[in-house]
């Protein structure tokens, strides 16, 4: 029966996190395309051993004196302290491999800090889109995919993003549609899905990357199913629960 599916609830903000219909046996999809979530994915690509998300610099600034490795940005800059920002490949160094990384920036770590309380939180973005459909498919329990949006507001690539998961667990036979922001995000993702960079150039956070010359990350953001890691909390950090090669 319809009913006894699990449901897929899309929140495009952190602010609707807390008015969500979904309060019993779900996961939650972290989703921060332009940069974090992309960027967590490939920092577990690329051997990275744990990352711990903090919300605030405070917090990072004390994990650097305790001599932890520091990613942070705030609107894009880089805090003095930090080692480096918040691009998909500063985590493509020999120097990250095996490492823990503290990491804050202005969206996605905040969307984390807001639903750490879940029975699970797990990250997604385009590079590990397929796995991560796969994985949720597995888990038998509701999805609330949760957009870090800009600054709590709705932002287009995030939205798109989810439309695509919607589109992907969709083709499961356990899953049903729970809410019209679902509906909406997967009619985004049907409108742009055919030039996914053309698409995306509409959204604003696309060209403030641009100005600040942060866009060199852009195409690797949209790239689908470059990698199978499915990076999961667990006791407050984040790890990698599928160490399977990369997908073909």
């Amino acid at each position: 029966m319809e009913n006894n599916k699990n449901t897929i609830e899309v929140c495009f903000s952190p602010r609707l996190y807390e008015d969500r219909l979904t309060h019993e046996n779900f996961i939650v999809v972290i989703v921060d395309i332009l940069r974090a979530t992309t960027s967590i994915c490939s920092a577990f690509d690329n051997g990275v051993k744990k990352i711990i998300p903090v919300a605030s610099l405070d917090e990072a600034r004390e994990y650097k004196k305790k001599g932890f490795l520091v990613a942070s940005e705030r609107d894009g800059i880089v805090p003095d302290f930090a080692d480096f920002g918040n691009s998909a490949f500063n985590f493509m160094t020999p120097e990250v491999v095996g490492k823990t990384i503290v990491y804050s920036t202005t969206n996605g770590t905040h969307a984390i800090e807001m639903a750490k309380s879940a029975e699970k939180v797990v990250i997604g973005a385009f590079t590990n889109l397929k796995p991560l459909a796969e994985w949720l498919a597995a888990q038998d329990k509701n999805v609330v995919i949760l957009c870090a949006g800009w600054k709590n507001k709705f932002n287009l690539e995030d939205s798109f993003f989810a439309g695509a998961l919607v589109e992907s667990l969709l083709e499961y036979p356990n899953f049903r549609l729970f809410c019209d922001s679902a509906t909406v995000a997967l009619d985004i993702w049907k409108t742009g899905k055919e030039n996914m960079l053309g698409y995306i150039e509409k959204a604003l956070h696309r060209h403030r990357l641009k100005r600040m010359g942060l866009d060199d990350v852009l195409e690797y953001s949209f790239t689908l199913n470059s990698t199978n890691v499915i990076p999961v909390m667990e006791n407050q950090h984040i790890i990698n629960i599928n160490k399977n090669e990369k997908t073909e």
